[in-house]
């Protein structure tokens, strides 16, 4: 299963997401999953795990248990290096700490510009911007970001590229001068955050969504975010256990089959093999009508990777 990008490459519809993959077992959890059938890997460079990530892949191509080219990189520009001039010098890292000739994919993590960070200052900086916890951006324009983005396809560091949690004007924007449109569009989205509108927009543009977070407030428990802390967990949701007990499938497999039949790709992470391999296979099985329409009702418009909130500080990226 895959999706054909506008780039002219095709990316597959399920991948393993590497955020929050901690550092001592990253390795092992990527090689065991292209062991497992794993070919899209989903990386940034504020996930702190490029090293690791790059140790697995580059570990499974030595023993031949896959070649690069079968393999689809993603990695993500942070905040800090949106300025021009750094944004070569942030691919370079990337692709330093992962090992490897180029990258499949490269986005715009954030529609953000944030004080430059010298690499070896502070790598990943995360929200530093040299002054202890305190935010400062720079103004620089998303096309000039952009631009230093399309740069890379022309030098084959980067086969395509495109943008993350970017509101529709925003896209709308940047389309009007982008030489080289962006491919895909990475997003929020699961039952509680459903952008209807947005995807379908996108979509007609010839943008292909990848979903993060597919199972909405679970990825940010850990993160001790009171806002999924409150909120009612979609495996445990009424809807979602009952179109999971019609299909004889578990809710995780319901709620990325509701993506991936409607060509948003997906990039879920599992410690267990087994749930792995059943994230892997959710083409084995079609939501009905009756199931997307009750699944359309669980819309509450909830954002749990907000801007606004970080730090107290109001970014406004998506209102």
């Amino acid at each position: 299963m895959s999706i054909k990008l506008n780039s002219g490459h095709s990316m597959p519809l399920v991948g393993f997401g590497c955020w929050k993959l901690s550092n001592n077992l990253a390795a092992d959890q990527v090689y065991n999953a292209i062991k497992v059938g794993y070919r899209l890997f989903d990386e940034a460079q504020d996930y702190g795990n490029e090293k690791e990530v790059g140790e697995g892949i580059n570990r499974a191509i030595k023993e031949g248990i896959v070649s690069r080219d079968e393999l689809f990189i993603t990695s993500k520009l942070w905040n800090s290096f949106h300025d021009p001039k750094h944004v070569e010098y942030a691919l370079d890292r990337v692709l330093s700490d992962l090992n490897l000739n180029y990258l499949d994919l490269f986005l715009i993590h954030f529609p953000i510009a944030q004080k430059f960070v010298p690499i070896d200052e502070k790598y990943p900086p995360g929200f530093y911007c040299g002054d202890g916890n305190k935010f400062h951006f720079e103004d620089v324009p998303l096309l000039d970001t952009w631009k230093a983005m399309e740069k890379l396809v022309e030098k084959g560091k980067v086969r395509s590229i495109g943008i993350s949690n970017f509101s529709g004007a925003l896209i709308q924007d940047l389309l009007r001068g982008a030489k080289i449109p962006p491919a895909v569009l990475q997003i929020e989205h699961h039952p509680y955050l459903q952008q209807d509108r947005l995807i379908q927009w996108v979509q007609s543009k010839g943008i292909a969504i990848t979903a993060y977070s597919s199972f909405g407030p679970q990825s940010f428990i850990e993160l001790e975010s009171k806002k999924a802390i409150d909120t009612p967990t979609l495996f445990e949701n009424n809807a979602i256990k009952k179109i999971a007990d019609k299909h004889g499938k578990s809710p995780a497999q319901v709620l990325l089959r509701w993506a991936t039949q409607r060509d948003i790709a997906v990039i879920p992470k599992s410690n267990n093999p087994d749930r792995a391999l059943q994230n892997l296979n959710v083409a084995e099985f079609t939501l009905d009508d009756e199931d997307v329409q009750e699944i359309k009702k669980l819309d509450k418009e909830l954002r749990f990777n907000d801007p606004w909130e970080w730090n107290n500080e109001h970014i406004p990226t998506f209102i």
